[in-house]
């Protein structure tokens, strides 16, 4: 039987279990790869591309023209400002209250807010979200699986009711950061690519499980739908990722959202990474990211590292010493805030821990997790 080899890029440290992940003869990832080709782009061509979609959605009454999900975090606050101040456009602004929302995130929406923007913040049924939470924590090992089907599905039924055919995402994580690259050159994207990709094919399985509950009911769960394929073709809906119109750098987006949306950092920085400038607007992301590192045996930090090579402002010298000192970021602070919000027992807890640590790269000592690989060192399992 033939083993397989474990290896990192050798520009970042992007890891081969990344899912959907490819490397060239060079041993660079495809989003090294990807870092190089948008340095020649002609970026013109897809600001034309970009004039020319906003121009066909722009509203000659002063409505709405393009909604824009925010969290009050650098990227949908950049998103939103180029839309209004660059283009032109009227975006509303949605926001899709997490469970356990951090204070600092809050003010930051505050702040975004007040910056002068249009803005719904939409609160899903709490039973509905945090029992999906709760069941993608246990089926999907991601700890707001509920939430991250609602920032899709409660965001595309606001713009069905609005009528309000364009939507901004983001960046699309995985040309950025390293995953599949169908839609590389593709401007728009689907529902279908939604669930394949970023629910990881889960979304049945999950809803599945609720419905089984028996206490849960059909309006219960309106804002978790996806649209029927008539509701897409009625308002004709259209999704789209902003990075594809411009070279994607998170650093200038937490610029441009600091100067003028009011962005503040966290002062004591995060136990899990060496920045202190995003995700800061909910509790469950340490535990996602640990819960990551756990899978696939990268954390937050070679997530953070990673972004910093390719924007030329760390070596991967620099990066393998963050990667060591931040990956193994078990969230001890966490831990009874977890307990209580997933109604669990620590053994419990760790039991769902235990399912999805990757056997082949960690062994448990003292109750712990702990890698058996040296980051940066390629090895066979």
């Amino acid at each position: 039987m033939s083993r397989k080899k474990i290896f990192w890029c050798k520009n970042c440290l992007n890891m081969s279990t990344r899912p959907r992940i490819t490397f060239d003869e060079r041993g660079w990832c495809n989003a090294c790869q990807w870092m190089e080709e948008k340095r020649v782009m002609d970026w013109n061509v897809r600001e034309k591309e970009l004039i020319k979609l906003l121009n066909k959605h722009r509203s000659k009454n002063g409505n709405f023209d393009c909604i824009v999900p925010v969290s009050g975090g650098k990227d949908g606050s950049y998103v939103a400002y180029q839309l209004k101040h660059k283009y032109g456009m009227n975006p509303l602004t949605v926001t899709v209250r997490p469970a356990l929302s951090l204070e600092i995130g809050n003010k930051n929406l505050e702040n975004f807010i007040r910056s002068g923007y249009n803005h719904i913040h939409i609160s899903c049924n709490p039973i509905v979200l945090d029992r999906l939470n709760k069941y993608g924590f246990i089926e999907k090992g991601f700890p707001y699986y509920g939430w991250l089907i609602a920032i899709m599905t409660a965001v595309i039924k606001t713009a069905a009711n609005f009528k309000i055919p364009l939507i901004f995402y983001g960046e699309d994580g995985e040309i950025e950061y390293g995953g599949s690259t169908e839609t590389k050159n593709k401007a728009l994207y689907d529902i279908e690519y939604m669930k394949r990709i970023y629910l990881e094919g889960g979304h049945e399985k999950v809803f599945e499980r609720i419905q089984t509950d028996g206490d849960i009911s059909e309006a219960d769960l309106a804002f978790f739908k996806f649209p029927t394929d008539d509701e897409i073709s009625e308002v004709g809906l259209s999704f789209t990722h902003w990075s594809y119109f411009e070279a994607w750098d998170s650093y200038r987006n937490y610029i441009i959202a600091k100067e003028y949306c009011g962005l503040i950092e966290k002062e004591d920085g995060n136990h899990d990474t060496f920045t202190n400038f995003a995700q800061n607007d909910q509790a469950l992301y340490a535990l996602h990211a640990y819960m990551m590192y756990l899978k696939f045996g990268f954390g937050r930090a070679t997530q953070d590292a990673g972004i910093e090579i390719r924007r030329g402002s760390m070596t991967r010298d620099q990066a393998l010493n963050l990667v060591k000192m931040y990956d193994n970021a078990y969230p001890y602070d966490l831990i009874d805030t977890y307990l209580e919000y997933y109604n669990m027992t620590k053994e419990e807890f760790d039991a769902v821990l235990d399912r999805y640590a990757n056997k082949d790269l960690f062994e448990k000592i003292d109750g712990v997790w702990q890698p058996k690989f040296v980051v940066g060192e390629d090895f066979y399992i």
